[in-house]
């Protein structure tokens, strides 16, 4: 059993995260200590974010999704100019993750990961 918010917590998550980092260590010249802070997590997770070369193609395929770059570009903007809050943070992601639900990203993501049959419409509900 692997519903979709399994998917979304394993990889989108992470995926988010790591284009937060990168748009708050590129655009706005932070150290990965201030972007551990801001994200609530460790230095290294940071690291790893930024300099993983495992090259998941779950991670690349969802990093270059548009939908997902926007708002990871939104988030860390508001972050920089202290206009967000955890609740805010909360909010933002769990609406991305129902698009995505709703698209043929997560569709097609949680189709190849959990071997679903073709009639499955788990992800569109």
């Amino acid at each position: 059993m692997r519903p979709p918010c399994e998917l979304v917590v394993r990889f989108v998550l992470p995926a988010f995260r790591s284009l937060i980092a990168k748009e708050l260590i590129e655009t706005y010249n932070m150290s990965q200590v201030m972007v551990s802070e801001l994200l609530g997590t460790t230095q290294a997770a940071v690291s790893y974010y930024l300099y993983s070369k495992r090259g998941n193609k779950i991670m690349k395929k969802l990093e270059s999704t548009p939908a997902i770059l926007s708002v990871a570009k939104e988030v860390a903007t508001k972050m920089v100019d202290k206009k967000f809050s955890l609740t805010d943070s909360m909010s933002i992601f769990c609406t991305l993750c129902m698009t995505l639900r709703k698209s043929e990203t997560l569709c097609d993501l949680h189709h190849d990961y959990a071997k679903l049959p073709a009639s499955c419409e788990v992800c569109q509900a």
